[in-house]
């Protein structure tokens, strides 16, 4: 390199899956800072300050140290610029509404070059930030000029476009919290909770179970109001007309004011209020038919009070807000619609993106509130006089949480409603003039049922009490005790991995369960092989993990692939550990020596779930050492059953398995457990005692009773694969 303040980027990879770095997702960059090598941060005139002013936030950054404030000491003492750059690309990623804080920055063995992680939740933004963030350390180190605010905005919009939206981040948060794995489908807001059969799937706040045809019934306003009346649920009379002739007759025969909107609407669009004039009816049925899929509207009795949303899982209300009238107030200067930039949308929690509770009124772009300002006799380029109050909105910003006042009566009601048109989820509007009181002491009536309801309201309300809903969501889809998972094994090593592999699966699949394997030899599913295709990567593994019926799963990594992208899963039932490995056949990812690839291959036990195990070969040392890492339990195998390892193990009350007399044996304590002999099973297979041991304990280590695993390794044919279709 010929100029010292430069970084070379030499490779952007993202790790999908757990592996080296964390159990989480990251972008892993190479790179070669050159001669800055020598120029840690404080031999760098005016670094501190330029990056304190750009990115102030850094404050918060507690880095090695450990409290607030940690990262920029190092920065003033000195520290390199791989580090650096993984700091404003957090930071830069933060600023941008996409939270993250994970990141760790290592030196290679190679002089100035170094190896840095850093957590992201979409690789779009993650590889668009770390670009951003070398060109803002650049400035700030060549004390050049930089356009922040500029290259914000532009990683907002990426965050926006390729980041699942906050409600359904909302949902997937609350199923993290509860340790159900996720997989997001689509680059939209569909997404997996959980693993193969036991899985259940989101679309915001749709999910598997919601009904097509409550979603049906949900936009036909007309048949949503016939059958609610029918089970008692109090609803507005009114009726459906097809001309703004008919509109104006049905509503002097219900008694003025009415209330327009379109029978196939949803969500308030194309609704219009209190309305007590053939002009405003006739103008209000236009709005309504434009807005809906046929010219059918629904004219029906208005009902006076404020409008509330009150969301439904399940059999119950788990939130409700409140919406309030929008009003402002004219000062003999400013138009409608700048007093309403001035009054409405200065409102902080105003926005045009899904962040934000509220949207901003603009009066031009809304035909509702074009036909309120007419009725007032106004328009959005109208000026008010001084002190005229001028209504904008008569049930607007429905944002308000009351959901601790909701009478039980209307909460049995709103949940009923729910029931009757068919949807597990739902948002239900009503009016009353007070919500702690039942509907039927105020004419208070439902006046709507939506499917799919916005649940950003609910999470960040512009008032009061923020409400855990993607708690109450993922309550509705998993019952207590359920996680999501299946059991899952993971068999990293070489030699013995692969047939290892094949071996659990066979058991698994004995044992009753629709058994999927990918490893080296290809894709399985219980005895057919789908693909011929090496199955060691996250893409195959991740087939098995969506497919609903898979109920079990074996998965065959190496370092390599540990490396490359990660393991295809969060965590396992089982991690199995044949052998570490060559040095060799990673060296040129920067792994070169033992100490090194043991923190590789370390991977496979730190994913093991507590109530797991890890299957070691306690013939290899470095296998062995893995069982300090494990959170569950372990079990050790070795064909000598005098390996040292396997002793001390067995004494203090541990499982394991070794070869005597020609006959694999299981052990704990002082119980021998004799299981088969080796010339029982498949030539092929028998040549490979070492996987038999390690497919055996795995089958132990799950439960599966042994007359089932001695059958499994007997039956079990590597010569006799059979190509079939995936199902």
């Amino acid at each position: 390199m010929t100029n010292k303040k430069d970084i070379a980027i030499l490779r952007v990879n993202h790790l999908r899956g757990p592996n080296i770095w964390t159990y989480r997702p990251v972008i892993e960059a190479w790179l070669d800072i050159g001669e800055l090598e020598e120029c840690p941060s404080n031999k760098l005139p005016g670094l501190y300050e330029r990056l304190t002013a750009w990115l102030p936030g850094l404050i918060e950054h507690r880095c090695g140290v450990g409290e607030r404030g940690g990262f920029l000491e190092r920065l003033r003492d000195g520290t390199w610029a791989g580090h650096i750059l993984e700091h404003i690309v957090l930071e830069l990623q933060n600023l941008a509404g996409m939270k993250t804080g994970f990141g760790k920055t290592r030196s290679t063995a190679d002089q100035g070059i170094y190896k840095m992680a850093f957590r992201t939740r979409d690789d779009t933004v993650g590889r668009a930030a770390l670009q951003a963030g070398h060109a803002l350390l650049m400035a700030a180190i060549n004390d050049t000029p930089f356009d922040l605010q500029g290259k914000v905005d532009e990683l907002t919009e990426l965050v926006d476009r390729y980041c699942l939206g906050p409600s359904t981040g909302h949902i997937v948060d609350a199923a993290t919290d509860r340790r159900i794995p996720s997989i997001r489908l689509t680059d939209g807001n569909l997404v997996q909770l959980g693993h193969g059969a036991a899985q259940r799937r989101i679309w915001t706040a749709e999910t598997d179970r919601t009904s097509a045809i409550g979603e049906s019934i949900a936009s036909d306003k007309d048949l949503t109001k016939t059958l609610l009346g029918s089970c008692g649920v109090p609803v507005p009379e009114g009726t459906v007309v097809r001309s703004r002739e008919a509109a104006w007759e049905e509503a002097q025969d219900i008694g003025l004011p009415v209330a327009v909107k379109p029978v196939d609407g949803n969500h308030g669009r194309g609704v219009s209020l209190n309305l007590m004039s053939e002009t405003d009816v006739h103008a209000a049925y236009a709005i309504a038919s434009e807005e809906g899929d046929s010219s059918a509207v629904l004219v029906e009795r208005f009902i006076p009070g404020n409008e509330h949303r009150l969301l439904v899982v399940g059999s119950k209300v788990v939130a409700a807000a409140k919406g309030e009238s929008l009003w402002v107030v004219g000062d003999g200067a400013s138009t409608v619609t700048q007093l309403c930039d001035s009054q409405i949308n200065i409102d902080p929690r105003r926005g045009n993106s899904e962040e934000f509770p509220l949207s901003p009124v603009v009066p031009a772009e809304s035909d509702e509130v074009k036909l309120d300002l007419k009725r007032q006799g106004l328009n959005p380029d109208s000026i008010p006089q001084a002190g005229q109050k001028v209504l904008i909105q008569l049930n607007g910003n429905v944002a308000d949480d009351v959901t601790d006042e909701v009478h039980p009566d209307v909460a049995h009601v709103a949940a009923l409603a729910a029931r009757v048109v068919g949807l597990d989820i739902a948002g239900i509007d009503l009016v009353c003039e007070d919500i702690a009181r039942p509907l039927e002491e105020q004419r208070g009536a439902i006046i709507e049922v939506n499917s799919s309801p916005g649940l950003l309201a609910h999470i960040k309300p512009a008032q009061g009490e923020p409400r855990n809903v993607g708690r109450a969501i993922v309550e509705h889809l998993f019952a207590d005790g359920e996680t999501g998972r299946i059991p899952l094994v993971g068999v990293t090593g070489t030699t013995d991995a692969a047939l290892a592999a094949r071996l659990v699966g066979t058991v698994l699949n004995l044992s009753g369960k629709h058994v999927g394997v990918a490893n080296r030899d290809g894709l399985f599913l219980d005895s057919r092989q789908v693909t011929t295709q090496d199955g060691t990567g996250f893409d195959a593994g991740q087939r098995l993990l969506i497919n609903r019926t898979v109920q079990a799963a074996v998965f065959e990594s190496n370092a390599r692939t540990i490396l490359s992208e990660g393991l295809p899963y969060d965590r396992c039932q089982v991690g199995i550990v044949t052998d570490m490995g060559n040095v060799a056949d990673v060296a040129d990812l920067y792994v070169r020596d033992d100490d090194a690839l043991y923190n590789v291959v370390r991977s496979q036990v730190d994913v093991v779930l507590a109530d797991g195990a890890a299957v070691l070969n306690a013939h290899d040392p470095r296998v062995a050492a893995l069982a300090e890492l494990c959170d569950g339990a372990v079990l050790f195998y070795a064909q000598d059953e005098a390996n040292d390892v396997l002793r001390a193990h067995r004494a203090a009350g541990g499982r394991v398995a070794f070869v005597r007399d020609g006959h694999i044996v299981l052990a704990q304590g002082s119980e021998d457990m004799p299981l088969l002999g080796i010339d029982k099973v498949k030539p092929a297979t028998a040549a490979q005692p070492d996987a038999l041991l390690a497919a055996a304990l795995a089958g132990w280590a799950l439960d599966v009773p042994t007359d089932l695993i001695c059958a499994g390794l007997r039956t079990f044919d590597a010569a006799g694969k059979k190509k079939g279709k995936a199902s």
